[in-house]
């Protein structure tokens, strides 16, 4: 690790492209981030991955030292649906973070993902986010898989980008939706004035694709099936909120005060499907929906 200038010898090809090539033991990933991060510079100035290199350029770039994992191992009971040696597949329950953050550094998945797979956990992400190619919500429950190695991650994270991977998510939303099934196609960013949140945002947002077919209607309620065709931070529940239907529980993006007591929004994870990392086989996960889930469902069809 350290310092290293390399000159290239080619032309037009993408900088992280031609990176990855030279330096055969780091991933185009892991390239890609220290570009972001501004630790590459090309005859001295800084470049976008999207850099097309010319003969003779000089590229520096400063490969940081390893860090310790600081995240400590705990022994947190996790539903496990399926592992094998290159991802492990779990049933998040509500209530858990899927990885720390400053201020919040126990009791996330990352630390029972650390306790039970040990050092087999790719280290892409980084220190605080070994494993997780992507997540869901601390009070959305429901399935996510864990990259085991840097192989599947980074396999797992491109079918992310391209769209290849089966998300399905059973929601309880306000209001009682007439149309049977529906798109929305409405792009998603940061708040203009709450940094926090997120929200329809035509100016600055990022493309997002949520489709919805409802699957039973209880008056004031709508329980609906959700695929995601992107998955932008609480597509789910900015889209549904923007429509006039938000997620019940989620006190964020819809009521302040709840009707019932559910600890959070009313989302969940129900079917992940992807074709595996190494075998190239369609592999597809469900998780029931919880407990809570279904006694709300149970009242609500007896009012």
């Amino acid at each position: 690790m350290g310092k290293y200038e390399l000159y290239a010898e080619v032309d037009q090809v993408r900088l992280d492209v031609w990176l990855s090539e030279q330096l055969k033991d780091l991933s185009r990933t892991y390239i890609k981030k220290l570009i972001d991060e501004q630790k590459v510079l090309v005859n001295g100035k800084l470049e976008k991955s999207k850099y097309k290199v010319s003969k003779s350029d000089l590229i520096t770039i400063d490969i940081p030292e390893p860090e310790l994992l600081q995240i400590n191992p705990e022994n947190i009971p996790i539903d496990i649906v399926y592992e094998d040696i290159d991802i492990v597949v779990v049933n998040k329950q509500k209530g858990m973070v899927v990885h720390p953050a400053v201020g919040n550094y126990t009791g996330t998945l990352v630390n029972a993902l650390l306790y039970h797979c040990g050092d087999s956990l790719s280290d892409i992400n980084g220190v605080i986010r070994p494993g997780i190619v992507h997540r869901i919500d601390k009070d959305t429950t429901g399935i996510l898989v864990a990259a085991k190695n840097n192989m599947a991650h980074e396999y797992l994270s491109a079918k992310l980008k391209r769209h290849d991977i089966t998300r399905r998510y059973i929601a309880l939303v306000e209001g009682n939706i007439n149309e049977d099934t529906g798109r929305i196609d409405m792009p998603i960013g940061r708040h203009p004035t709450d940094r926090k949140r997120m929200a329809v945002n035509t100016n600055r947002g990022r493309h997002a694709v949520t489709h919805f077919n409802v699957i039973s209607r209880f008056g004031k309620y709508t329980l609906v099936q959700l695929a995601l065709q992107t998955g932008r931070t609480h597509q789910i529940r900015v889209h549904m909120s923007h429509i006039g239907y938000p997620v019940v529980g989620d006190t964020v993006y819809g009521r302040k005060n709840p009707v019932f007591d559910t600890q959070g929004q009313m989302l969940h994870a129900m079917v992940l499907g992807f074709e595996h990392p190494r075998t190239g086989q369609y592999m597809e996960f469900m998780a029931e929906l919880p407990l809570y889930f279904k006694e709300i469902l149970d009242n609500l069809k007896d009012i």
